[in-house]
């Protein structure tokens, strides 16, 4: 059997609207990340950067729990002795919240110049707004256990 490779012609690259606005920061990124790589399509090929272009909105809004936001760290070393820094999600999530999202899918992308290129496709904005109005991006909805769960713990009136 023979790999599989779509041709040029066949990537068609599609733009997605992920809003942010309460969705669980892990659901949110692995969902913006089986985007871009083009998992959800029927040409993928794991060799190839075939995957769509996602706006993530409501960055800013993100569902965290406050354990989360007080117990997650983000490390970064300056290269000089001593030069390492910690931040809090919650601090980091206050500061730059396109970071945490960018840093989330970041982190379940392939580790290799592939995964690069894909995340160049990832936009990310604090608020509702977005200046990709003209490429017509489809709102694609996010898996959210935690509203599946407040919905089936309220009694049926």
């Amino acid at each position: 059997m023979r790999t599989y490779t779509p041709r040029p012609s066949d990537i068609e690259r599609r733009w997605h609207v992920l809003d942010a606005d309460g969705a669980v920061l892990g659901r949110l990124a692995s969902e913006a990340a089986r985007l871009l790589m083009g998992k959800h399509k029927v040409t993928w090929a794991p060799h190839l950067d075939g995957g769509d272009h996602v706006i993530v909105v409501n960055a800013a809004r993100l569902d965290v729990s406050a354990r989360k936001a007080t117990a997650k760290r983000y490390h970064r070393h300056s290269g000089y002795p001593g030069g390492l820094r910690t931040r809090t999600l919650g601090d980091l999530l206050a500061r730059d919240p396109e970071r945490v999202v960018r840093l989330a899918v970041r982190g379940m992308l392939p580790k290799n110049r592939l995964g690069r290129r894909m995340l160049r496709r990832l936009r990310v904005y604090p608020g509702a707004e977005h200046p990709h109005v003209a490429q017509r991006p489809v709102a694609h909805p996010v898996p959210s256990a935690r509203a599946a769960r407040t919905e089936r713990e309220e009694p049926a009136a």
